[in-house]
């Protein structure tokens, strides 16, 4: 019969962990002020790039759907007062905005119907748009690459600042034991740790978003040119389907985007 005084046996690597966690608070313990403040200001870009990040993932996924709603009433339409009379229910895309402007200014030139007056001006508001489209869609991208090339020099300061801590240690000390010079060097991992760790989503973010924008770009400008195409042709096609009243009248005009 197995006596004892009924202690429980350890259990496998539950030592292990309790060390792990006594090592890591010993480690964070001897973290000096100026490394807590390098912390400090990673842990607050890291957030706000956090932050940048996912509104701009929802900023996109709306005016992708947006967008491709609008495309889809736009070309079903039977004039532009009634695509503009539905712009305001895609107010996150980028081709809606587009619209109203250019529909703003064929509005003023020919009072909301018949050919526009002056294409020239037409097409300048649809590259103003356009581009002020795209502008909108990029605010906030120049915190992101701040952010994803100053993080690492910001880590890499508090590494610098750490070694120097390690070396006035070990000089106070007088030998070169690993218990003088391992709390600077500890420090200094930490903080380029951090750095890295704040920069890399930062900058991989960075890069897709600056990708899918051009695709924004690109959309935009497409739609610019069919919508100035349609303004542009229309009055000819209609001309040709009054000479010839049994041919099949163009989708622009049965459109009616003068009406």
């Amino acid at each position: 019969m197995q006596t004892g005084s009924g202690a429980a046996p350890p259990i496998p690597g539950a030592s292990g962990g309790t060390q792990s966690f006594k090592a890591l608070g010993e480690l964070f313990g001897h973290i000096g002020p100026i490394a807590i403040a390098v912390l400090v200001v990673l842990l607050c870009a890291s957030l706000y790039s956090w932050t940048v990040i996912l509104g701009k993932i929802g900023e996109f996924r709306r005016a992708t759907r947006e967008s491709r709603q609008f495309v889809r009433m736009f070309r079903k339409s039977t004039s532009l007062k009634e695509v503009a009379a539905h712009t305001g229910d895609y107010s996150n895309s980028p081709l809606a905005q587009v619209f109203e402007d250019i529909y703003e200014t064929y509005r003023r030139q020919t009072g909301g119907s018949g050919p526009p007056v002056n294409l020239a001006a037409l097409d300048r508001t649809a590259r103003t748009s356009a581009s002020e489209a795209v502008s909108q869609m990029e605010r906030r991208m120049t915190w992101l690459a701040t952010i994803a090339s100053a993080s690492p020099f910001v880590g890499l300061f508090g590494t610098v600042m750490g070694i120097v801590d390690a070396f006035q240690e070990l000089t106070m000390a007088g030998t070169a034991t690993l218990r003088a010079v391992g709390p600077g060097v500890s420090e200094a991992l930490i903080t380029t740790a951090a750095g890295l760790f704040v920069a890399v989503p930062a900058l991989v973010a960075y890069n897709q978003f600056t990708a899918r924008i051009k695709v924004f770009a690109s959309a935009t400008d497409d739609f610019c040119r069919e919508l100035l195409n349609s303004l542009d042709e229309i009055p000819t096609r209609a001309a040709q389907a009054q000479r010839s009243p049994g041919t099949e009248i163009p989708r622009e005009v049965e459109r009616g985007v003068y009406k």
